[in-house]
């Protein structure tokens, strides 16, 4: 099976301006972000509810925890949010304007909760919509694993930052290219 392309700053920048012009821009946004930024996988970007990511006070959580029920494999994951992802949480809570903390994060057109294979079909629109063919729900997951792994973050953090139980799987979602291999050898 092929994997799900990379995408690179300019591309990511197309997909975000392209949610911005869809019917709900700020919910699009935030979920493309998720992806790229805090390494979720769509079925993940899904099962979240506002507490998880929003505390009793109101303020963004610096991370938060996925039970098992939330993610791949059954097991619980600690989610860590970058200061981006945080100020994109805040600003996506806020035009909410709800607090009720089981209500699902991120609901459909239909109201509620979006399915693992809804999420999935809206990554494709968007993707589709901005002429990315090679790009699926996982392009932001290997994005943010392949960056990360770009500034020299080691392979067992990313294993456990994307929630692998084994770094061969996480070594897999690290795409290296010409540029990278060249710049690797100019250490020298």
């Amino acid at each position: 099976m092929r994997q799900a392309q990379t995408l690179n700053e300019t591309q990511l920048r197309r997909v975000l301006q392209y949610c911005r012009s869809r019917r709900y821009p700020s919910r699009d946004q935030a979920i493309v972000q998720f992806s790229f930024y805090a390494g979720l996988r769509a079925s993940e970007i899904a099962a979240l509810k506002y507490s998880d990511v929003v505390d009793e006070q109101g303020a963004t959580r610096e991370q938060f925890v996925l039970s098992a029920a939330q993610s791949k494999g059954g097991r619980t994951r600690t989610v860590y949010l970058s200061q981006r992802m945080r100020k994109v949480l805040a600003d996506y809570a806020a035009e909410l304007g709800h607090n009720n903390p089981e209500r699902a994060l991120f609901e459909s057109q239909k109201g509620g909760a979006f399915s693992a294979n809804t999420m999935c079909q809206l990554f494709l629109d968007i993707y589709k919509a901005v002429g990315l063919k090679d790009a699926s729900s996982h392009s932001g997951r290997r994005t943010y694993i392949t960056r990360l792994a770009n500034k020299g973050i080691g392979v067992r953090v990313l294993a456990e930052l994307a929630g692998h139980a084994h770094i061969s799987t996480t070594q897999r979602y690290i795409d290296v290219n010409a540029d990278q291999m060249s710049a690797a050898v100019e250490l020298l």
